[in-house]
């Protein structure tokens, strides 16, 4: 897990859910640091620094291409 690196941060666990169905279906390994933690007392999230997505550096380009169309796709209404 040493060589994971961080992709990006999430405030909140109802943030990650959609992008773990996703990576999960990708094949993609990853893991979110901070989750567990932040779902029990999600105020935590600002004193711990959010939930960390980490990949391996070799998925890097297929998860930002991921994340990028997650922030296009989706519209707050």
């Amino acid at each position: 897990m040493e060589e994971f690196k961080t992709i990006a941060t999430f405030t909140f666990v109802h943030e990650i859910l959609v992008l773990k169905s996703i990576l999960q279906h990708e094949g993609i390994r990853y893991f979110f640091q901070n989750e567990n933690l932040i779902a029990i007392d999600p105020l935590a999230s600002f004193a711990y620094g959010g939930i960390n997505l980490k990949i391996h550096p070799n998925d890097f380009e297929r998860v930002q291409n991921i994340l990028d169309n997650l922030n296009s796709n989706l519209k707050i209404v």
